[in-house]
Parts: structure tokens; C-alpha cells; sequence
């Protein structure tokens, strides 16, 4: 086991040997594998202050050496892929190949995507007899999530460097390695000192601390609904800057005129991925009534083949909240026909694939984010219907259509209250605008709308 006593502040590691720890467990065989300290409200005053004293020279930084440093960045990032990707499996589970490909090479394609934005975007812009100039917020507190450690960091991270704001890290206290080989990474790329600042610690110490803090102009926070509203409240009271991406309870749905095998073995593989810690992922397959009983039949086959292909739930806590879940389906009325709660195997924090059928909508599970790899199969009559049930929730993260005709899907995905749609199966897009409608947050990650996200406006008239 590796003790780790240091924070990354003001371009430093700094020892807090007195600190508390948090132990980070290996959710595959239960083993703690690490220690970090566990950050306090002092901890984070010190790095937002290194934050605020280099924000004056990182903002006046031109664009064009803001964009040499992220590339630098990426460079560094590309050079540790293997021990991004070792460290992913570590400490979230993830099987090796999916760390390699989508934990480690996505937030790589996004940093050199924030690289060319930098060096590209128009911070300054005429407007009639007004020139338009796009300044950076100032400090930034980032809260990142687990499920996807460094693709959550970096897609905000990067993009306030980009504009030109400095940044406070705080990750989540099951994955901070990832965290700190990723400060490591900053520090390599030759970010001036106080730009970047990691603290690792406990969400409501140092995540609190760092949303209340008078001297933070904005929170990025990436988790649940619950904790969005508690940090949105914080920033309200204080008329300050936040972008929230939280819950979803997506829908897929699969037209009467589309490829239903195609459909439903995509739909399967989506919701499996990341072992369904994935908060934009399609948990509600909606089938027309014509063909839901293939569909059902399809979509459990396809999910016994994921039985020893996905890896464990991040801790005992979310294996217990995916196997009540489970359990609470079953109680009112669905019926099971692939996985349920009982544990595959052991030691680890494994839970069966699992995929329901007559499911409604008004149940538990048709309504509430589960995160685990868990499906639910609802009937749909018309398209009407359809859209009635992919609405009839709080959530609107994300979603697909499924059609033998490209116009009628991309139709019904215009009607459809979410912020992104796949379209017969489209591919994720790092620069396309990621974010929610209703409870599903506030702005955008991702591209130039990412961006903005940090920017200011300011007209001058002439």
C-alpha cells in the first residue's frame, strides 16, 4: 500500500502529514490499495489563494501560449497512457482495455481539443461600433466525479485553462491517483505555479469549503441531482458562476422501422458500459408493443454474454444502492429476465447484468438514476406514447433514436427533452456540447460551448 501525506498547491507538492486519510480501495478485490490525506477547509483556503495570486499573469497570458501549454499537456498525458489506464482499473475496476481506451484516450482527445480551441477561438469579436471581448471568470473550483476520473477533470479543467482561469481541483475520494498522476501531469507540462492546485478530501469538507469559498468565481460540479442542488444554492447565495452536469435517466428508443437487433444489441452494450456507471446511459429501452417480446428475448441474451466482461461497482456503498434497486423492481411488478441482485462472484463489488421487462413507467426503476448495469424494457403504442414516457421524467441528459429512415428518427429526436440524441447509433463527439435539461444541470461541457462556459463578456463602444 502506497501512503501518500501531499496536496499539489501553488505549484507544489505540499506535506500534510497531519491530515486525516481516505483509503482508496480496489473495488475488484476489496484490498486498500493507497491512502491519500483527507483536505480541510484550510487546505483549500491555501490553494485557492495560490489560485487568485497567479490568476492576474495566467489571464494576461496571450491564447497562443495558453494553447503551447495544453498541448504540452496532452503530450504528457499521451507519454502515461498505460499508467493512466493501470491506475483507472486500480482504483474504479475498470477492465484494462476499456481504461486504455475510453478512461485514458478519451480525456486525451479532449485536451488536444481544448489545445486547438485556445489557439483558435475569438476572444475578441466587432459588433457594430462595439468590439466584444470574452475574459476569463477567475477561479474555478472543480468537483469531479468517479465513473470516468480523468475524462471528468479534464473536461474541465482544460477548458478554463483554455480561457484563461485558474483552477482548484477536488476529486472524488474513491479515485484521487488519478487525480494526482494528473497534477503530476500539469506540473510536467509547465503550467506556471498556482494555475492548477489539487486537493484531495471529502465532499462535504473540502467540496463544501470550496463552493462556499468568497474568493472561487465559479464551481464546475459533475455528480448527483442532490448534491447539484446543495452546491447551486451555495453559488446562488453568492451570485456566483456554476455549470452542474448531474443525473439522467435516459431513453432509448427503437421505431417500428428500425434494425431491432442492431438496436437493442447497441442499446445492451451501452447501458453495460462502464459496468452502467454511466450517467448518460440509455436505462430505459422503449419497444413498440409489436415487438417487445423479441426485443426482451434479444436484449437478455445479449446481457448474459456481459456476465464476466464488466468490472465491479466503485464501492460497497453503490453495490448495495444497484442491488436495492434490483430488488425494488422486482417488488413492484417487474419481471426479471437477465442477472437480479445476487453476486456473480467474489471478492469484489459485482452485481449480475441485469434486464427487466414489463416495466412501466411510473416504477422505481423507470424513473430514478440506478448506475449500475442495469436495463429496463418498456411498451410503447404510437410515437406519441413513446414520447410521452422518454419526457415523463425529472432527467434529460441523453438519449437515441432508432429508425429504417434517418429523417423520421432525427423527427422524433427534435420532440425529445434532452440535451443529446444518438441517431441510429451515432458516435460520441468530444467537441460536440455535452449537458442536461431539467435536472440534469446547468450549461455544457465539451467544444467551444465548453469554453464559454468560463468566459465573461465584455463590450467596448467606440
Amino acid at each position: 500500500m502506497k501512503a501518500h501525506d501531499d496536496m499539489y498547491i501553488g505549484g507544489a507538492w505540499r506535506p500534510a502529514p497531519d491530515r486525516d486519510v481516505i483509503e482508496v480501495v480496489n473495488p475488484a478485490d476489496e484490498q486498500v490499495v493507497a491512502t491519500v490525506p483527507a483536505g480541510t477547509a484550510e487546505d483549500v483556503d491555501a490553494a485557492v489563494r495560490a489560485a487568485r495570486a497567479a490568476f492576474p499573469g495566467w489571464a494576461a497570458t496571450p491564447p497562443a501560449e495558453r494553447a503551447a501549454r495544453l498541448a504540452a499537456l496532452r503530450d504528457v498525458l499521451v507519454a502515461r497512457e498505460d499508467e493512466i489506464a493501470g491506475t483507472v482499473t486500480t482504483e474504479l475496476g475498470a477492465p484494462p482495455q476499456f481504461s486504455r481506451t475510453v478512461h485514458a484516450g478519451l480525456p486525451i482527445a479532449v485536451a488536444g481539443s481544448y489545445a486547438d480551441l485556445a489557439a483558435t477561438y475569438a476572444f475578441e469579436e466587432k459588433a457594430g461600433n462595439s468590439t466584444v471581448l470574452h475574459e476569463p471568470v477567475g477561479v474555478v473550483g472543480a468537483i469531479t466525479p468517479w465513473n470516468y476520473p480523468l475524462h471528468q477533470i479534464v473536461a474541465k479543467v482544460a477548458p478554463a485553462l483554455a480561457a484563461g482561469c485558474t483552477v482548484v481541483l477536488k476529486p472524488a475520494e474513491d479515485t484521487p491517483l488519478t487525480a494526482r498522476l494528473f497534477a503530476r501531469a500539469v506540473d510536467e507540462a509547465g503550467f506556471p505555479a498556482g494555475v492548477f492546485n489539487l486537493v484531495t478530501g471529502l465532499g462535504p469538507v473540502a467540496g463544501q469549503a470550496l463552493a462556499e469559498h468568497p474568493d472561487v468565481d465559479m464551481v464546475s460540479f459533475t455528480g448527483s441531482t442532490a448534491v447539484g442542488r446543495r452546491i447551486g444554492a451555495i453559488a446562488g447565495a453568492a451570485v456566483k458562476r456554476v455549470a452542474l452536469e448531474l443525473g439522467g435517466k435516459s431513453a432509448n428508443v427503437i421505431l417500428p422501422s428500425a434494425d431491432l437487433a442492431r438496436a437493442v444489441h447497441v442499446g445492451v452494450a451501452n447501458v453495460m458500459s462502464n459496468s452502467g456507471q454511466t450517467c448518460s446511459a440509455w436505462t430505459r429501452m422503449l419497444v413498440h408493443r409489436d415487438q417487445y417480446d423479441e426485443a426482451v428475448a434479444l436484449a437478455a441474451e445479449a446481457a448474459a454474454k456481459y456476465g464476466d466482461r464488466i468490472g465491479p461497482l466503485v464501492n460497497a456503498r453503490q453495490l448495495a444502492r444497484v442491488r436495492g434497486y434490483i430488488e425494488q423492481g422486482v417488488a413492484e411488478g417487474a419481471r426479471l429476465v437477465a442477472g437480479g441482485p445476487d453476486a456473480p462472484r467474489a471478492p469484489g463489488y459485482h452485481v449480475s447484468p441485469t434486464v427487466f421487462a414489463d416495466v412501466t413507467p411510473d416504477m422505481t426503476i423507470a424513473q430514478e438514476e440506478i448506475f449500475g448495469p442495469v436495463l429496463a424494457v418498456l411498451r410503447y403504442d404510437d410515437e406519441d406514447d413513446a414520447l410521452r414516457i422518454v419526457n415523463g421524467t425529472v432527467y434529460g441528459l441523453a438519449g437515441a433514436v432508432w429508425a429504417g429512415d434517418e429523417a423520421e428518427a432525427v423527427a422524433f429526436a427534435r420532440r425529445m427533452d434532452t440535451g443529446q440524441v444518438d441517431i441510429n447509433g451515432g458516435r460520441f463527439n468530444p467537441v460536440a456540447p455535452f449537458g442536461g435539461y431539467k435536472q440534469s444541470g446547468v450549461g455544457r461541457e465539451l467544444g467551444t460551448h465548453g469554453l464559454a462556459e468560463y468566459l465573461q463578456t465584455k463590450s467596448l463602444q467606440f
